[in-house]
Parts: C-alpha cells; sequence; structure tokens
C-alpha cells in the first residue's frame, strides 16, 4: 500500500554535532515513542557508527554523510532483502546522478562502490513485534570530502577523490532523504528494484577470490537473489549460493 510521503517529508530532522550512532539515536527515539516515519538523524562526526558484523565505522568532523532514517518498510519479513536492494539502488542511483563521470556500484550485500572502491555502506536495524515489521532505520555513511585515506586504506574513496570536485554534504543529506522516502511509500514491483540491484551488482560476471578461515577459492559472481544469496559459479562449473557473512570477499 502507497504510503505518504508529503507526511514523511514534514518528519523532523535532527542535526548533532556529535553522536556515538545514529541508528542508536534513531533506535531511542523509536523506543520513546516518538518516531515518525521519516524522521532523520543526522550527525557531523560519529564517534561508534556500526557497520555489518560490528565493524566500526568512523570519520573526520563535517567530511562524510552520517545519517538514519526512520521508516515503515511495507514490506513482509520475509522480503527484507528486496527492501534492502531498494535502499542500496535508491543510494547508488542518487550518487550516480551527482556526476556522470564516477562509476557508483553495489558491493553485495550493501556497500557503496566508486570507481570500484569503497566510499559507504548502508546498515539496516530492524524492529518487529511477531509477525510485523514496523520500523526500519536505515543508517548510511559516505565519504563526501576526504583528500586521502593514506596507505592504511587503499581501497576506501570518496565523492571528492572520485570526481575530483568537492559536493556540499547537507545538500547530498536531502537528496537522499527525499529520494529514500519517495521510493519506499510507492515502492516499483519486486522484480524491477531485484533487476535494479543485480545491474548495479559489483564483480557481476567476473571471476572474484572468497576466502573462509585458510581457505580460499575463486568464482564467477552472476547474480544476488531475491532472498539475498549470492549465486557464484566456481572453477569446476558447479553452482554455489553464500549468505551474508558466511564467506569472506578479497579485494
Amino acid at each position: 500500500m502507497a504510503q505518504n510521503v508529503h507526511v514523511w517529508l514534514n518528519a523532523p530532522i535532527i542535526n548533532l554535532d556529535t553522536t556515538d550512532s545514529t541508528n542508536n539515536d534513531a533506535m531511542q527515539w523509536i523506543d520513546a515513542d516518538k518516531a515518525h516515519p521519516g524522521t532523520t538523524i543526522v550527525a557531523a562526526y560519529q564517534h561508534a557508527g556500526r557497520g555489518q558484523r560490528g565493524n566500526t565505522w568512523t570519520a573526520k568532523p563535517g567530511e562524510s554523510l552520517m545519517m538514519s532514517v526512520i521508516t515503515v518498510p511495507g514490506f513482509r519479513i520475509d522480503e527484507q532483502f528486496i527492501f534492502s536492494a531498494l535502499v542500496a539502488t535508491t543510494i547508488a542511483t542518487v550518487i550516480q546522478e551527482l556526476d556522470a563521470t564516477i562509476n557508483v556500484q553495489i558491493k553485495w550485500p550493501n556497500d557503496v562502490m566508486i570507481n570500484d572502491k569503497k566510499a559507504g555502506g548502508i546498515l539496516i536495524e530492524s524492529v518487529l513485534r511477531g509477525h510485523s515489521w514496523l520500523y526500519a532505520v536505515i543508517g548510511f555513511g559516505l565519504n563526501v570530502l576526504q583528500d586521502d585515506f593514506g596507505g592504511a586504506l587503499p581501497h576506501a574513496t570518496s565523492l571528492k577523490i572520485a570526481a575530483q570536485k568537492a559536493f556540499d554534504v547537507k545538500e547530498l543529506m536531502l537528496q537522499v532523504r527525499a529520494a529514500l522516502i519517495s521510493n519506499i511509500c510507492n515502492p516499483e514491483p519486486q522484480e524491477v528494484i531485484l533487476k535494479k540491484y543485480n545491474d548495479l551488482l559489483f564483480r557481476k560476471n567476473a571471476a572474484q577470490a572468497f576466502y573462509k578461515a585458510d581457505k580460499e577459492w575463486v568464482g564467477l559472481v552472476t547474480q544476488v537473489l531475491p532472498n539475498g544469496m549470492l549465486e557464484v559459479i566456481l572453477d569446476d562449473g558447479e553452482t554455489v549460493h553464500y549468505t551474508h557473512g558466511e564467506v569472506q570477499w578479497k579485494y
């Protein structure tokens, strides 16, 4: 069912100088029963931002976009990956439209890649009650104005590095927020969302190295399925499917 875009857009935007995690703040708003769909938490500095599998994510104040949007998904619990794909493709499209010279892709399941390097990531945290999906908090971090990551992060980049120009972090936040709200309130058919995701899939139809513990192998990345599993064809022709966290991706 379509939801009201204008109501969501009129929800508050809370700007913070610093916080541990905008997702934590959003969850506190939900716990306090103060959250409205579209409520957005934005931080200039985040000292304990969380990524997938508990990874931390930090940035210098003002250089990155760090935001969390409280949403009512409108999807079933078993459609969580489709919702995640909608979020990822929406964000990737907004970034791509900023500059035609950069190449924006999605590394399974939800890293934002620009010119083959990681520029940001998405962390969606859900509030469930029984079989109902009440809220989804969309946490998004993007490197925007960084000039250099040094040798410690050889696979990282920023919008400024990739496009060779600066961007307004606040304006980008508003663009991402508006696009997310519009697409979540009026989602496209699920098959369209999944096709867009696979069209943007990083390393699609390319040989990719994976590892687990002390074992390493190479497979051809083909697609991501509606349940979120990554499909890979091994060298011997066997088709396998991986869940997120089951294997590690080697750069």
